[in-house]
C-alpha cells in the first residue's frame, strides 16, 4: 500500500502470546501486518507480562534478513496500584476472615492472567484493584528494569489474580523506561471511574470532573517526579462516550503539567478482518472460566461497528480517520493540531527516544559453581582428571580423549555449563537414583568422569562429536533422568534460590478437537452431531496421513492440516457450518493456558533482572519456553537444563529396598543403603551386561514385567524374534522399533540378516568393522558419521556428524552446497581406498536412505543398559521387582500390572488393614504379593499411618474404639472406603449378616460408643450383603482394579482355553471370535435415526476396548454388564470392533 501521510507507531499493542483470551495473533503476525500497513515499528505491551518478547526478537531478525526495515519495541502494560503496602494490609485483613481467605486462595496464581476488560473500567475494591500502565524500554538498561518490574509484580506478596507494581517499585526501576497512562483501564481512567456515579444496576451515569481531575493531578505529579519528560498522557479513539470524557480530562491535565500527549491504537488482533475471531476467542475464554460476564452478549456482533472500535495495528492515516469518525459520532470536539501532534509524537518516541537494540543474549550461568581462585576451565579440567583417576581410567587413550573434549568445551565457552550440570548431578545423586544417561550427552567422557552419566563412551564406542561439534553454534543439551524430578527441582530452588533456578513454561494451545467442540457449543450445534465428528475425524485421517509419509506401522498423529484434508466427516461438517471453518483456521494454535514444563529449568544468578519471571500455580518460572514448537531460551542467552523423571528408576529403587529388607537384614533401608547396593551390583561399570541367563529368561521368553522400553506388545514381539544377546542388540531393537524404520520393513530385514549373517556382503573392511554388530545395517547415526570420516578423503569426524544433519534436510541453497562438498570428499576417499565409484555412490545412497531412520547410539545404548538393569532385577529378584513394578505403575495400568504378576505365578492377597502397608509387600515365602492401603482412593497418608502404627486389630471394637488412634485423622470418610474396598473384611465376624450390614453399622452410621455399635448391629441386620454388582463397582471405583475372579470362574476360563478362544485384546483376525466382559453400554443413533450401541468391554489384560453393535432391536436385544461373553466380531483397523447382530453373534458364558 501507499506510505501513510501521517507518521505513527503503535506504542500500545497486545498479542495472544501474553494477553490470553483478550488478543489473538502472535507477535510476528502483528509485526508483519504493521509493516505491510506502512508502519516501521511496533511496540508489544501485553498485560502484566513480557511473554511475547522472544517472538519479537526472532521475527525482527527474520524481517531484517528479508530486507524489511522494522523496529521492534519492547514493553508491557503493567498492572499498577499506588501503594502495595496499603494493598498488603487489606490482603492480610481478608486472609484473617477464614471464609474470604478460602475464596482468595481459590483464585490461585497463574502466569496466564486473563484480562477482565470491564472490571478494569469501574470502581474496584482494593483487593482486586489494579490499573493499566504502559511501560516501554528505551535501551538495554530499561529492558532489564522492565524484567525486574514484571518479576517483582509476580512475587507472591504482590499477586492476587493479577500481578502488581506501585510507585515505590517505579522509583526503584524507572531508568531507561518511557511510561504512558494507558486506556480506559489505565491510571488516569482509574481516577475517572472512582469519581463517577452509577445507578442501582451498576450502569455509569456520569462523572464528577473536578474530583477526577484532582486525583489525576496527584497521579501526574508522582509520575512526573519519577519519569520526568518520559511520562506521557495517552488518548484513544473509539465510539465509547466515557473514552471521550476521559480524553478531555487527560488533555487538560497534560496541558497543566506540560506533559506530552500520545495517541495509541491499543491493537488486539493482527488485521482488520480478525475482529470477529477475537470476539469469539474472548467468549471462549470466559466460557472456560464458568460463563460469560453480564456485560457480554452471548451472540457475536453482526459487524465491527457494533463493537465500537477496531483494534488492529493502524497506521497514521487510519488513526486520524478513527479520531475524526468517533469524535463526531460521540459529539466531542478536539483541537486537530493537538491530536495530530499526539499521533506524530509516537513516531518521535519510537525513533528518537527509543534505541534500536537487540536484547543482550550473553549466556548466563551461575558463578558459584566455580571454585574460588580458579577459572571455570581450570576447575573443569581438574574435576575431569580427578574423576578419571577415581575410575582407574587415567591411561593414554582416555586422557587423550579427555583432552580433546575439554579443548572443544573450552573453545565453545561451555566449561561453566558442565560445572553447573555437575552441581545438579551431585545434588541429585545424594538423595535419589539417576539414570545411566540420556541423549547424545552419554557420548561425552567429560560427563562420565564428572559422574553426570554412567556410561563409559570409549567402552561402548560412543562419539563426543555427536553431542558437541567444534564447528557448531548450538548449545549443549544434557537431558538428565532422575527418580524424583520435582523433589530435585525443589531442593535446588531451596538451596540456590528461586531467582537462580527457574522452571520454564509450557504454553497449551487450542487444538482441533476442543476447538470444534467449543465453537460448535457456542453456536448451539447439537452435541451428539459434534461428538460424532470429533470422535472419528482423527481415525479417518490417520491412514491417508500415514500413507502420505510412508509410515506403515507405529503411532502417527495427523497434523491439523492433514485432518482437514483427509477426514470426510470433518469436511462435510465444516461445509455445513462454514462459520466454524473460518474461526478454526484463525483460532487453531492460539493460547489456552500456561503450565509448567515437565522438566526444563534455567539456572543462572539474578535471573529476575535478565528475564521477566511470572508465577504459575505458586511456582516462580520464566514465561519463555523451549521445545518442539518454540525455541525462545537459547536466542535470549539462556541454556535449558532438562530434569526428567523415569518411573523405571523409582522401580529399581523400590526393588532394591525390598532386596535389602528380605535378603540383607536391613529392616528400614536408607537411601545410602540403596545407593550402596546399586553401585555394588547394578551400576553399568559393575553389572555383567553379557549375562546370557538374563537375556534368555527375560528377552527371549518374554517375561515383560515393567521392563523399560518393552511395555508395548509390538516391541515385545520384535524382541522375542530377534533374541538379543548383547547391549548392542537391545540398542538396535529399540532403535528399529520406531515408525520410520518399521515403515521401511527394517525390522523384518534385520531379523533375516541376524539369522543368516553368512550372506551379508560388506563393501570394505571398514564397513564390516562398523556395521558387523548391526548385521550390515546403518542403525545408528554415529555409523554414518564414522564411515564418512574413515572412508572419505580429509573428511573430519565433525564433518561426518554434520553430514547426518545435512542428509535430513532438503534444499538447493547453502545446505546443498555443504552436502556436495562432503559428498566429493567421500567419493574421493572411497576411490582412494580401492572402492569402485558405483559402490561408493551406492553407499552414499544408503547414507541418505538411513539418515531418516538412524537413531542416536549414545541414547540407545544408555537406555538399553537401563532396560537390562530392570531385566537383571526381574530375573534374579523376581518377587522384589514385581512388587516394585506394582507399586510404581500408575492407576490406569494397575489392573494390567496385577494380571502380569499373576501370570508370573504370584498370588495377590486382597486388601487387609492388618497386613496391607503403604507399598506392595512380599510374603515370607515370596509367592504372595500384598496389596497396599495406598491403592484405596480417598484414603490419605495420615489415615494409613494411624492404621499401620496401631495394628493388629482383633475385632471391629478394637479398631473403632482404640484409645491410641486419632479419629480426626481416621475419619468417617476413611472408614467408608476401607469397608467398601473390602480392607476390613477380616474384622467382620458372625454378628454381621453381610458386608452391607457391616458397612451401615460401622461406617455409614458411625458409632461413638460400644452401645451405639450394638444398636446398629441390630438395626441394620436386614441389609445383608452387597450385591455382586455393588462389590464389583466398589472395587473398581476405589482400587482401580476390576475383580475378574468375581466374574469368571475357573471352569469358564478353562473351557475357553480348551477351545483356543482368545481374549479380545489378543483378537485373531482369522478366528474372528473372542471373549470379553461388558462394562458399559452407550445407546446411540445413526444419522438415519437407527439405534446402535457402543459397548465398552474388558478382559484379563485390563485394556478397555469398544465394540459397535449395529442393528440393535430395542426391547429385544440385551447385554448384561459384568458378565463374560464370547462373540464373533468384525474388525477394521480404522473403526475397530463391530457386530451386525447381537442376537446371532453374542453368547453369554457361565
Amino acid at each position: 500500500m501507499n506510505k501513510p501521510s501521517i507518521p505513527f507507531v503503535g506504542l500500545h499493542a497486545h498479542s495472544v502470546a501474553g494477553s490470553i483470551f483478550d488478543a489473538i495473533g502472535y507477535p510476528n503476525e502483528h509485526m508483519d501486518f504493521a509493516f505491510e500497513n506502512g508502519c516501521d515499528a511496533l511496540a508489544l505491551t501485553d498485560h502484566g507480562n513480557m511473554n511475547g518478547l522472544p517472538y519479537q526478537v526472532l521475527h525482527a531478525k527474520k524481517m531484517e534478513a528479508a530486507g524489511k526495515d522494522f523496529k521492534p519495541i519492547y514493553g508491557v502494560e503493567a498492572y499498577f496500584i499506588p501503594s502495595l503496602q496499603e494493598w498488603h494490609f487489606e490482603y492480610e485483613k481478608a486472609m484473617e476472615d477464614k471464609k474470604r481467605a478460602r475464596s482468595v486462595a481459590k483464585s490461585g496464581q497463574t502466569g496466564a492472567t486473563i484480562e477482565d476488560e470491564t472490571a478494569s473500567k469501574r470502581t474496584q475494591d482494593i483487593l482486586r484493584r489494579r490499573r493499566h500502565l504502559v511501560l516501554l524500554a528505551q535501551n538495554q538498561k530499561g529492558l532489564n528494569n522492565l524484567f525486574a518490574l514484571v518479576s517483582e509484580s509476580y512475587r507472591a506478596e504482590n499477586f492476587y489474580r493479577y500481578p502488581r507494581i506501585d510507585f515505590e517499585l517505579l522509583e526503584k526501576y524507572n531508568e531507561g523506561i518511557i511510561a504512558a497512562s494507558a486506556c480506559l483501564g489505565g491510571v488516569y481512567a482509574g481516577s475517572y471511574w472512582e469519581s463517577s456515579t452509577y445507578d442501582e444496576n451498576g450502569k455509569h451515569t456520569g462523572v464528577n470532573s473536578e474530583a477526577a481531575l484532582k486525583l489525576m493531578r496527584e497521579t501526574t505529579r508522582r509520575m512526573v517526579e519519577i519519569f520526568g519528560d518520559r511520562w506521557y498522557a495517552e488518548i484513544q479513539w473509539n465510539n465509547i462516550k466515557q473514552q471521550h470524557e476521559l480524553n478531555q480530562l487527560v488533555i487538560q491535565v497534560a496541558d497543566e503539567f506540560n506533559v506530552k500527549l500520545v495517541t495509541t491504537a491499543d491493537s488486539h488482533y493482527p488485521n482488520p478482518q480478525a475482529w470477529k475471531d477475537r470476539e469469539l476467542y474472548t467468549r471462549l475464554g470466559w466460557l472456560g472460566k464458568g460463563g460469560l460476564p453480564e456485560y457480554m452478549e452471548s451472540e457475536l456482533p453482526a459487524g465491527v461497528e457494533e463493537v465500537g472500535y477496531e483494534l488492529y495495528p493502524k497506521n497514521g492515516d487510519q488513526i486520524w480517520k478513527s479520531y475524526k469518525q468517533y469524535s463526531e459520532e460521540c459529539g466531542f470536539e478536539y483541537d486537530d493540531d493537538l491530536v495530530l501532534e499526539s499521533i506524530t509524537n509516537t513516531h518521535h518516541i519510537a525513533h528518537q527516544r527509543i534505541e534500536r537494540f537487540t536484547p543482550d543474549n550473553t549466556v548466563r550461568l551461575p558463578d558459584f559453581v566455580v571454585p574460588a581462585g580458579m577459572t571455570d576451565t581450570q576447575a573443569l579440567i581438574k574435576l575431569s582428571v580427578d574423576g578419571l583417576n577415581e575410575l582407574g581410567l587415567a591411561n593414554d587413550d582416555y586422557m587423550h580423549r579427555l583432552k580433546e573434549e575439554l579443548k572443544v568445551i573450552d573453545n565453545r565457552g561451555f566449561s561453566k555449563y558442565f560445572l553447573t550440570m555437575k552441581a545438579i548431578s551431585d545434588k541429585a545423586r545424594a538423595s535419589m537414583l539417576t539414570g545411566p544417561g540420556r541423549g547424545s550427552a552419554a557420548g561425552s567422557l567429560v560427563a562420565y568422569a564428572l559422574q553426570i552419566t554412567q556410561i563409559d563412551p570409549i567402552k561402548h564406542g560412543l562419539l563426543f562429536s555427536r553431542f558437541l561439534r567444534s564447528d557448531a553454534t548450538d548449545y549443549p543439551d544434557i537431558d538428565y533422568d532422575v527418580s524424583e524430578p520435582m523433589e530435585l527441582k525443589e531442593a535446588l530452588i531451596n538451596e540456590w534460590g528461586d531467582d537462580t533456578v527457574v522452571p520454564i513454561s509450557n504454553w497449551n494451545t487450542l487444538q482441533l478437537r476442543s476447538l470444534v467442540k467449543d465453537i460448535s457449543k457456542f453456536y448451539g450445534i447439537p452435541f451428539t452431531e459434534v461428538n460424532q465428528i470429533t470422535g472419528k475425524m482423527i481415525h479417518e485421517a490417520m491412514p491417508a496421513a500415514k500413507k502420505k509419509h510412508g509410515i506403515k506401522a507405529g503411532v502417527y498423529v495427523p497434523t491439523f492440516e492433514e485432518v482437514k484434508e483427509f477426514s470426510p466427516s470433518l469436511q462435510a461438517f465444516l461445509k455445513s457450518y462454514p462459520q466454524i471453518a473460518n474461526h478454526i483456521d484463525v483460532l487453531y494454535g492460539q493460547v489456552r493456558s500456561c503450565s509448567r514444563h515437565a522438566g526444563g529449568v534455567v539456572v543462572g544468578e539474578n535471573l529476575d533482572k535478565h528475564m521477566p519471571l511470572i508465577n504459575s500455580g505458586g511456582v516462580r518460572q520464566t514465561p519463555w519456553s523451549e521445545g518442539q514448537n518454540v525455541r525462545h531460551l537459547e536466542p535470549m542467552g539462556f541454556i535449558k537444563f532438562d530434569i526428567l523423571g523415569l518411573a523405571s528408576l523409582r522401580m529399581i529403587e523400590g526393588a532394591i529396598r525390598h532386596i535389602l529388607i528380605r535378603h540383607k537384614g536391613i529392616p528400614n533401608p536408607t537411601f545410602e543403603d540403596v545407593k550402596s547396593y546399586y553401585e555394588a551390583n547394578l551400576h553399568p561399570d559393575v553389572i555383567d551386561l553379557e549375562d546370557q541367563e538374563v537375556y534368555k529368561n527375560i528377552f527371549h521368553k518374554g517375561l515383560w514385567a515393567g521392563i523399560f522400553q518393552f511395555t508395548e506388545r509390538g516391541a515385545q514381539e520384535f524382541c522375542t524374534k530377534v533374541k538379543p544377546t548383547s547391549i548392542i542388540d537391545l540398542s538396535a531393537i529399540t532403535s528399529i522399533y520406531r515408525p520410520g524404520p518399521l515403515s521401511a520393513d527394517v525390522d523384518e530385514k534385520y531379523i533375516e540378516a541376524k539369522e543368516s549373517p553368512q550372506y551379508i556382503k560388506y563393501l570394505h573392511p571398514i564397513v564390516r568393522e562398523l556395521t558387523e554388530d548391526t548385521y550390515g545395517f546403518l542403525i545408528f547415526q554415529e555409523q554414518i558419521a564414522i564411515l564418512a570420516h574413515k572412508l572419505g578423503k580429509d573428511l573430519s569426524l565433525d564433518e561426518g556428524n554434520k553430514l547426518r544433519k545435512l542428509l535430513t534436510k532438503k534444499g538447493t541453497g547453502k545446505t546443498a552446497k555443504e552436502k556436495e562438498k562432503i559428498h566429493k570428499k567421500f567419493i574421493a576417499g572411497c576411490i582412494g581406498k580401492k572402492i569402485h565409484r558405483v559402490d561408493a555412490e551406492s553407499l552414499w545412497d544408503k547414507f541418505e536412505y538411513f539418515s531418516g531412520y538412524g537413531f542416536n547410539k549414545s541414547h540407545a545404548v544408555s537406555y538399553s543398559v537401563l532396560s537390562y538393569q530392570c531385566a537383571w532385577l526381574c530375573h534374579y529378584y523376581t518377587a522384589e521387582w514385581v512388587a516394585a513394578f506394582l507399586d510404581k505403575e500408575p492407576e490406569r495400568r494397575k489392573e494390567k500390572a496385577i494380571n502380569i504378576a499373576k501370570s508370573l505365578g504370584f498370588d495377590i492377597r486382597s486388601l487387609d488393614i492388618n497386613t496391607s502397608g503403604s507399598v506392595w509387600e512380599i510374603s515370607q515365602n515370596g509367592k504372595v504379593l500384598v496389596q497396599p492401603l495406598t491403592s484405596i482412593k480417598g484414603l490419605g497418608e495420615t489415615a494409613i499411618a494411624q492404621i499401620v502404627n496401631n495394628r493388629p486389630f482383633q475385632d471391629i471394637e478394637d479398631f473403632i474404639f482404640n484409645d491410641n488412634i486419632v479419629y480426626s485423622k481416621l475419619n468417617k470418610k476413611a472408614l467408608d472406603v476401607l469397608v467398601r474396598s473390602g480392607a476390613m473384611n477380616s474384622l467382620m465376624d458372625e454378628r454381621f449378616t453381610g458386608s452391607k450390614h457391616f458397612w451401615s453399622a460401622v461406617a455409614v452410621d458411625r458409632p461413638r460408643k460400644i452401645k451405639n455399635l450394638e444398636e446398629n448391629i441390630e438395626t441394620y441386620a436386614p441389609e445383608g450383603d452387597f450385591t455382586e454388582e455393588e462389590q464389583i463397582q466398589y472395587l473398581v471405583d476405589l482400587t482401580g482394579v476390576f475383580p475378574i475372579n468375581l466374574v469368571m470362574d475357573d471352569e469358564t476360563r478353562g473351557r475357553l482355553q480348551e477351545r483356543y478362544i482368545p481374549p479380545i485384546s489378543e483378537f485373531d483376525k482369522d478366528l474372528l471370535v473372542a471373549w470379553f466382559i461388558p462394562r458399559k453400554v452407550v445407546s446411540r443413533k445413526t444419522k438415519n435415526g437407527k439405534d446402535y450401541w457402543i459397548v465398552e468391554v474388558i478382559d484379563d489384560s485390563s485394556n478397555t476396548t469398544s465394540i459397535r453393535c449395529w442393528g440393535v432391536r430395542p426391547g429385544k436385544d440385551s447385554i448384561q454388564i459384568n458378565r463374560p461373553y464370547m462373540a464373533r466380531l468384525d474388525y477394521d483397523p480404522q473403526w475397530g470392533f463391530s457386530t451386525r447382530s447381537i442376537r446371532h453373534n453374542f453368547r453369554l458364558l457361565g
